[in-house]
């Protein structure tokens, strides 16, 4: 018996469906997390599962299948060469969905779906050196600051004395 086989129509034709979760799947791995409506979120975690679950392999079948699938060479090479060896223990749950409140125009629910094992560590620790850098540039140029008004009082207070002569 076929009870609950098949996916959320969306609202949408098939062939529009499609892109639609074609074009959702290259941004998630593009960017390992994307917002979108919550319904389509749904719809896309297990096209995306299956997407991830084949490219643990990395033969030319996968890549040649993959390719068929998302369209972008690029995409495809990131999620063979990146993503696919970083799930390899991972045995499905690839992804994670959060439920983010309602879109301002028309209430609709939103949500972001991620990938469950996405490099946080690489950006989390750059930006903590860009926040350190800025930090450190607004001192530099807070001194600078103090050492100019230093020399304007300083010059004033030369050309006083040299007034007063």
């Amino acid at each position: 018996m076929r009870h609950s086989k098949g996916l959320k129509k969306l609202n949408r034709t098939s062939s529009h469906r499609k892109s639609l979760l074609r074009n959702l799947s290259v941004s998630l791995i593009k960017y390992e997390q994307i917002r979108t409506t919550l319904p389509k979120a749904k719809t896309l975690r297990p096209f995306i599962e299956k997407i991830i679950t084949l490219a643990k392999n990395n033969d030319l079948h996968t890549i040649r299948k993959l390719n068929s699938m998302l369209l972008d060479q690029e995409i495809v090479r990131k999620l063979v060469n990146e993503i696919g060896p970083r799930v390899l223990k991972r045995a499905g749950g690839y992804t994670r969905i959060y439920k983010f409140g309602f879109r301002y125009g028309d209430s609709a629910p939103m949500g972001i779906i991620e990938l469950v094992d996405k490099e946080s560590t690489k950006n989390s620790s750059s930006e903590k050196i860009k926040k350190t850098s800025v930090y450190a540039e607004s001192k530099d140029t807070s001194s600078k600051k103090e050492s100019v008004s230093k020399k304007k009082s300083t010059s004033s207070s030369e050309k006083k004395a040299v007034a007063s002569k």
